[in-house]
Order: C-alpha cells, then sequence, then structure tokens
C-alpha cells in the first residue's frame, strides 16, 4: 500500500523525514512582521533623532514617537508579512519552506 508520496518522504533509514514547515512559516512571519514594523516607524523615529539634542529627553521622545506610530500601522505590518509569507511560499522564493 505504499504510494510514491510515502517513498519519497522516508529516509534512508526507514523512519519519517522531519519538515519543519510550520516552524519555519513563523520564523518567516516573525521575520517579515519585524522589518515590516521597522520600516513603518523609521520616518518618525528619525524625525525626533534629528529634532532632538541627544540625551535621556531624546530617548522617552523616541520612545514615545515609536509607540504612537506603530499603533495605527500595526495591522499593516500584519497584513504585510502574511502577504510576504504567503507569496514567498507559492513562488517557492523562501528557502526550506515549500509545500
Amino acid at each position: 500500500m505504499n504510494t510514491d508520496s510515502d517513498r519519497t518522504r522516508v529516509t534512508q533509514r526507514g523512519g519519517p523525514q522531519f519538515r519543519p514547515v510550520a516552524a519555519l512559516g513563523l520564523l518567516y512571519f516573525a521575520a517579515f512582521f519585524f522589518v515590516f514594523g521597522l520600516l513603518l516607524v523609521v520616518p518618525e523615529l528619525a524625525e525626533v533623532l534629528e529634532t532632538m539634542p541627544p540625551g535621556p529627553e531624546q530617548q522617552v521622545a523616541a520612545r514615545e514617537a515609536v509607540h504612537e506610530a506603530i499603533r495605527p500601522r500595526l495591522p499593516f505590518a500584519l497584513g504585510l508579512a502574511l502577504l510576504a509569507t504567503a507569496a514567498g511560499a507559492r513562488f517557492k522564493l523562501l528557502p526550506g519552506f515549500r509545500f
């Protein structure tokens, strides 16, 4: 009852082959989310860093600017990360993440 697809998933020793598709998918999604979130916040952060002198006040202002900027843009970062992960999987662009 072995089919061709069953034989391709078995290693030389006869055990099943480990394929971490779910773990890789989560890692790619998290990486894309981090990149897109950072790209959406960088303009506000750069503005704060250019306008204020270095010091503790600048750190507080930068933190507040990032929090205020990311809240309304968080759904966009999530959507872009999901879209990039799905497109990468669909077009086989992400290493190790193939269906």
